[in-house]
């Protein structure tokens, strides 16, 4: 089953059950699995998808230190061969249109088709960040929208649209307090971190150039709340904390934790990348949040994960929204969205920390995440909410009896079932399982996090999959449990059945191959 491709590489294909009975092919491929080169392999010199006419005449003097000295060394291919390349990858690809994709703390879900195609609408779709302002107020109006929404179901004062993702919200929520702690004359030099917050959290301190210090968890997942008010001082900027955690539990002493931070001067970050457990439930304004990013792909369905293009707009209480970035949208007195930019600001956001980006932020992600919050509802967010956090429960208590769910004691999860591999034969663990995930045709859950976890399987299913298919899942996921509870061998060597058998990860992040060389 391992014969040469037509670029002379052999595969490594995984073991058919049936291969006693199944002759190899000379191609390497399996019907309708096929076995794609790289691009560079299938790729020759001379062959091209269009004609190009050649230039004419001499090349000007002044472009002439541009003429390329050698071949650039990309692959030539015909149009036909360039499609057929990328659709057999594709065929390879797993995506939320083909299934669920179960990852904890990243709430992968359905993007709804109608928000696609109001973001493709030509006067969205179209605009251009250097037109004329008059000749995008409609633009501006829809942002101003969005923000409205968020503020409505956050219970902040301001917001800023600008960030492009979680990480970048994050920064921008912690650079609006250190302006407003410069502002008052009161420099401090520390950011506390609970254990059960989401890992890009003391990152983005650092990088702010706090020093970070941990608080840990209680045994129940939840913020140790003498601990962090033993650690309160003068030296605290502020708390980041992240609610729902990322153990999948809501912190009950939320309230607590901010009268007490304000109480010692400090400030409070919520990480807002878990919202969609609580949305049209609870406002975070409510809690004593001073700032909070929200990440429009988790909680308002626009595309998720590729690079980008991204968005993660901050939400203000009272005390910040003063120091918000520009550029920024507001509302006049008349109720009229206009553009606050630089020059403006002295007279309408004369403590703006600056800017952060080159230009006010993602249209596609505000138009999509519109379309979303204005064909729910209030009534229907709360319903999304709400059927997410029942669809965890239903996977965790579904599943506690063949795995080890170490926050089941504690209550009801809310968007998240929380697992590990305690219980497990000896010598398997988490990764077997998640191996094992794809050979019954699923995307792995979270594996390895959080960190006060070991052995941790994070799964969100959100609000998108029925209870058919979480029958399914389950029904999977437990099989493999047993699998490993039992020490079967062959889950040690799964995935059995994708394009490639398992990897060695170990390797791959220690000597990574990335760049092509033609052997």
């Amino acid at each position: 089953m391992n014969a040469p491709n037509r670029a002379g590489w052999r595969p490594e294909i995984a073991a058919d059950p049936c291969e006693d009975r199944a002759p190899p092919t000379a191609s390497g491929n399996r019907a309708l699995a096929l076995e794609e080169p790289l691009i560079f392999e299938l790729g020759a010199a001379g062959k091209c998808g269009l004609d190009v006419e050649p230039v004419p005449g001499e090349v000007l003097p002044a472009l002439a230190k541009f003429r390329r000295r050698a071949p650039v060394a990309l692959p030539g291919l015909t149009e036909p061969e360039v499609m057929r390349h990328y659709t057999r990858l594709s065929r390879q690809n797993y995506a939320i249109d083909l299934g669920p994709f179960p990852l904890g703390s990243c709430t992968m879900k359905h993007n709804p088709r109608l928000d696609e195609k109001l973001a493709r609408l030509a006067g969205f779709a179209d605009i251009h960040p250097l037109q004329p302002r008059q000749s995008v107020e409609g633009a501006f109006e829809a942002i101003a929208q969005l923000a409205d929404w968020l503020l409505a179901l956050t219970g902040m004062a301001s917001v800023a649209l600008s960030p492009k993702a979680g990480a970048h919200g994050e920064l921008c929520g912690l650079l609006c307090i250190r302006a407003a702690l410069e502002a008052r004359g009161d420099p401090r030099a520390v950011i506390l971190v609970p254990e059960s917050a989401h890992g890009t959290n003391p990152a983005t301190a650092a990088f702010a150039g706090y020093r970070v210090e941990n608080i840990p968890a209680t045994a129940a997942g939840r913020v140790d709340l003498a601990a962090l008010t033993a650690r309160l001082g003068p030296d605290v900027a502020a708390v980041m904390i992240t609610n729902p955690n990322t153990c999948g539990l809501f912190e009950p002493d939320m309230k607590t934790i901010s009268q007490a931070a304000h109480a010692a001067g400090a400030f409070v970050y919520c990480d807002g990348a878990n919202f969609n457990a609580i949305v049209g439930r609870v406002r975070p304004g409510d809690l004593g949040v001073d700032a909070m990013h929200i990440n429009l792909h988790k909680t308002f369905s626009t595309p998720h994960g590729g690079g980008g293009p991204g968005s993660g707009p901050v939400v203000l209480s009272a005390a910040l929204a003063p120091f918000a970035p520009l550029p920024l949208v507001r509302r006049d007195a008349a109720g009229h969205a206009t553009l606050i930019e630089e020059e403006d600001a002295a007279d309408t956001a004369p403590d703006s920390f600056g800017r952060m980006t080159a230009f006010h932020g993602q249209m596609g992600m505000f138009t999509r995440a519109l379309a979303y919050i204005l064909s729910h509802g209030a009534d229907g967010l709360r319903a999304v909410s709400g059927d997410a956090v029942l669809n965890a429960n239903y996977v965790l208590r579904a599943l506690e009896d063949v795995l080890d769910a170490p926050f089941a004691g504690s209550g009801p999860c809310m968007h998240e079932a929380l697992f590990s591999d305690a219980g497990m034969a000896e010598g398997f663990s988490t990764l077997d399982i998640a191996k094992g995930l794809i050979d019954e045709g699923y995307h792995p859950m979270t594996v390895y996090f959080p960190l006060v976890v070991h052995g941790a399987m994070l799964v969100e299913p959100t609000e998108t999959e029925s209870r058919a298919g979480l029958d399914g899942f389950i029904a999977s996921l437990r099989s493999l449990a047993e699998r490993g509870r039992a020490g079967d061998p062959a889950l040690k060597t799964a995935p059995h059945y994708a394009p490639r058998r398992r990897l060695d990860e170990t390797l791959a992040a220690r000597k990574p191959v990335l760049v092509w060389k033609e052997r």
